[in-house]
């Protein structure tokens, strides 16, 4: 589909959602998508504790609407190899441009953090480092280890880059035996170009049958409400499926700034439940699905 067709596409599509939800055209969210300020005794304490250790939060960084729960709950997302990325997603708030050198000390730090809050699943992603040949893995490796040897009963979950199909560099993830391995594969392919403009759907597809066939659980996420049809949204369940991914997530896309992707419709509730329903008859390990659902929502639920 030429470039020009999509857009008469999308902006099509954005009409008729606009009609079935009024609040695209009156520019709000339904009720179902408010959340409370993050606010409290353990939000503050998570605040300063990753002030001190000169780290990054995801929850902050792509201003995750969970953040006032999981934080409250005493559970973050660790975003490490800094917090510029290299890609222009058009979904993502995470800042773009020229990163800084990789940071080898770390996955000290991140490690340190883990053992302070006395955490049992510690999930770690990071922005894209496609000016690393490895892009990033073996700082990867080193967290994983590192939070190992501090907090041998912490469970380890990552949410890994592409790292540009270089599987060598994911081997490197591998080898580390994180209890999940975590790519997001975000849309439908359909809208992968202008979406992910950087990845590639099949590419996506391929890291996660690699960690599966190295013994790993996997998982992936992705978003709806960017303009893609609930047939697409099966399809793209099956081809998780087809690799054996074994937990998937489900939310709602929210636009962080109108430099962003536009919201095309805001699905309902129930639209969710029935998500989850055919993702349970598929016969995936697990599903979450919801409006509020993040990637690494419940995470320490998830690998149970």
């Amino acid at each position: 589909m030429s470039e020009l067709v999509q857009i008469k596409y999308i902006n099509t599509h954005q009409k008729k959602h606009a009609i079935e939800n009024p609040e695209i055209e009156n520019n709000r969210r339904p009720d179902w998508l408010k959340v409370k300020l993050p606010t409290g005794e353990n939000f503050t304490y998570l605040k300063e504790l990753v002030g001190k250790k000169k780290l990054n939060t995801v929850c902050e960084d792509a201003r995750c609407p969970n953040m006032a729960e999981c934080w409250h709950r005493k559970t973050a997302t660790f975003m490490i190899l800094g917090e510029v990325c290299t890609r222009s997603c058009g979904f993502c708030s995470v800042k773009l441009g020229k990163p800084d050198a990789l940071d080898y000390d770390e996955p000290r730090r991140v490690a340190e953090s883990v053992k302070e809050l006395g955490l049992k699943h510690a999930v770690i992603t990071s922005v894209d480092r496609d000016d690393q040949k490895m892009g990033g893995a073996d700082i990867f490796a080193m967290t994983i280890n590192q939070i190992r040897e501090l907090s041998p009963g912490c469970k380890v979950e990552v949410l890994i880059p592409d790292f540009r199909g270089n599987w060598e560099a994911l081997d490197l993830v591998i080898n580390a035996r994180p209890d999940i391995l975590n790519h997001n594969i975000e849309t439908v392919p359909r809208m992968y170009h202008y979406v992910r403009p950087q990845a590639v759907y099949e590419r996506t597809l391929e890291l996660l049958k690699i960690g599966k066939e190295k013994g790993l659980i996997t998982k992936s996420g992705f978003m709806v409400g960017l303009g893609e049809t609930d047939e697409e949204v099966y399809e793209l369940m099956n081809d998780l499926k087809s690799v054996n991914c074994d937990i998937v997530t489900i939310g709602q896309y929210l636009r962080p700034t109108k430099s962003h992707l536009p919201v095309q419709r805001y699905v309902h509730p129930d639209i969710f439940k029935e998500y989850k329903l055919k993702g349970k008859e598929m016969g995936f390990r697990h599903v979450e699905s919801g409006p509020l659902v993040r990637s690494s929502y419940h995470a320490d639920e998830q690998s149970v």
